[in-house]
């Protein structure tokens, strides 16, 4: 075997035996067990929650265990294939499939190992994702859609469910705000990079004079609230507001006031949702929603105390933090990372694992 190839392999070795050392096979393997074990109890679907609670937790600790056992299995095998190659003298097909094996196998060890990255508080929860557009009138309404378009397509690509909430059409195209649950693991840790302010610079389609516009949208990202968590909203403080759900360009969704818009007084924290049927579902909806929103101001009030006492100076994660680039040439820039690509078009496409994987390990560093 190439000398090279050899020490590459080791290196990979070497990254990856410090990521199953972070996760703690055996401690993971100990608490499968004792899921499982719950999981079998016939008494589990006496309290429903609680028995989605044990199942969730199972399948996401099995899937975890399995994938870095899959990712070991692959890298002893590897340097067998390269045996193979060298022993049908030679054989330059085998080889190279060797070669694409082993760059699989780092972007997989890559991506694990940021996985690892991910230990806040309410990284593992799922992620509830506002995006709202802001500067740039109907370009902007556009390039909000362009963005809900992008997360619902990283989504599909992994196989990870997706429940909107709400969107609110713009007149003309686009739209002014969505909310929408990204259900997978880590999905909160993972996508709350995402959130700030991103800059879309392209040649208008709505201007007939063919001018290059700058427009803007906010991405929001919030924990999914658990059954754990406790937030307490007082009658007095909660404005309700019914009204008929709308579509695009205003058409009706249904004949009866079932949309359900509440208002937080003291924060003005305003959530809207219009995709369930009944009013009382989509109240019910909407309270999760507001409980996370208020939840995640928890944690940021609390943040912020814990960096004032240590005098920090992170980055806020309110300014501008990527830029779409479509004229007068074409890239994708991440402002933090200064990770970047030249195909904008697979980005607004959902392929952004890259830069959310570049977030994840710039943000450990501040």
């Amino acid at each position: 075997m190439n000398p090279d190839v050899a020490t590459d392999i080791k290196d990979l070795s070497a990254t990856l035996a410090s990521v199953e050392a972070v996760m703690d096979l055996d401690g993971l393997r100990a608490q499968i067990a004792d899921l499982e074990e719950q999981a079998a109890r016939p008494d589990l679907w006496d309290d429903p929650d609680a028995a989605q609670k044990v199942t969730s937790q199972l399948s996401h600790r099995q899937s975890e265990l399995r994938k870095v056992e899959e990712l070991r299995s692959r890298l002893d095998d590897l340097p067998v294939l390269y045996e193979l190659a060298e022993e049908d003298e030679g054989d330059a097909a085998a080889a190279a499939d060797a070669d694409v094996e082993r760059e699989k196998l780092r972007a997989d060890i890559s991506s694990l190992e940021v996985r690892t990255l991910l230990s806040g508080e309410y990284d593992e929860r799922d992620a509830l994702i506002t995006i709202r557009s802001e500067a740039g009138g109907v370009d902007a309404a556009d390039f909000a859609e362009m963005l809900m378009r992008m997360y619902l397509r990283w989504a599909e690509r992994h196989g990870y469910p997706v429940d909107v909430f709400d969107t609110s059409y713009a007149e003309e195209a686009g739209i002014k705000s969505t909310t929408f649950r990204v259900t997978a693991p880590y999905a909160y840790g993972t996508l709350s990079v995402e959130q700030g302010t991103h800059r879309l610079v392209r040649i208008s389609p709505f201007d007939n004079q063919g001018r290059r516009q700058t427009s803007f949208a906010a991405v929001e990202v919030t924990p999914n609230l658990a059954q754990t968590d406790h937030v307490e909203i007082e009658d007095k403080d909660l404005r309700v507001d019914v009204y008929r759900a709308s579509g695009p360009g205003g058409q009706g969704v249904n004949t009866t006031d079932s949309a359900v818009r509440l208002t937080h007084i003291p924060t003005g924290i305003v959530v809207s949702c219009q995709n369930e049927r009944s009013q009382l579902q989509n109240k019910a909806s909407a309270m999760v929603v507001l409980q996370s929103k208020l939840l995640e101001r928890r944690r940021q009030e609390d943040q912020a105390k814990m960096d004032a006492l240590k005098d920090s100076s992170s980055g806020s994660w309110g300014n501008q933090m990527r830029s779409y680039v479509l004229h007068p040439y074409q890239m994708v820039k991440d402002l933090r990372t200064e990770y970047e690509v030249g195909n904008p078009g697979a980005v607004l496409d959902g392929d952004i694992d890259g830069f959310l994987e570049a977030g994840i390990r710039w943000r450990r560093t501040q």
